[in-house]
Parts: C-alpha cells; structure tokens; sequence
C-alpha cells in the first residue's frame, strides 16, 4: 500500500552558466513523499508523523537559497538531496517527487 504527503517551501537558486536560469530568482516547490509499507496495525504510518518529518526535513531549506546547499540546484540535483535526508529519517521505501513550479518536477 502507498501512503503520501504534500507540502510546499519557496527556496530562491540560480544555476551557474545558464542563459535564462543563471540569475537569482525563486520558486515554490511542491514536494511529493510516498511511503509504501504494510497496513499491518490500521497504519503504515501516522499522517501527523510522516508531516512531521517531512516538514523537519523541508525546514532547512525553506526560505533559503539552495544554492547554499548544491553547487547547481536544478530540480533533479534537489531531488536527490532530498531523497538522502529522507532516506536518514525512515526506512519505508518510498517515491519522492519535487515539482519547481507548475508542470516540471523531478522524481526518485
């Protein structure tokens, strides 16, 4: 069974050496977490756990430039980034997509 989450953060980047995106500027990114587990005790997980670390996750970035964090924040290099913290917080598999606006997103 799969189980997910949706929360938003706006994070500002710039990629280096790219003619339109090589400037500052800023996004809201829409990141999708699905969990899949067994429904062996009426749960896989709690919503309000599964929010809770996903948004202590998603806190460090929030309001940030991701630039500080990647040398090229693009949204396959954030979603990997992603996928590593998360990785450290549980041990469900689980999907992770980051949409940079509306219609682009990445998934791992």
């Amino acid at each position: 069974m799969k189980l997910g989450y949706i929360e938003h953060i706006d994070c500002a980047h710039f990629l280096p050496g790219h003619r339109k995106c090589g400037v500052l500027h800023g996004h809201t990114y829409k990141v999708e977490v699905i969990i899949e587990g067994e429904n062996k005790t009426g749960m896989i997980l709690d919503f309000d756990k599964m929010k809770l670390i996903i948004r202590e996750v998603l806190t460090e970035y929030d309001h940030r430039s991701l630039n500080d964090f990647l040398e090229y924040p693009s949204v396959e290099n954030i979603c990997e980034m992603l996928q590593k913290r998360f990785r450290e917080k549980w041990e469900f598999p689980f999907t992770i997509r980051v949409w940079e606006g509306e219609g682009k997103w990445a998934e791992l």
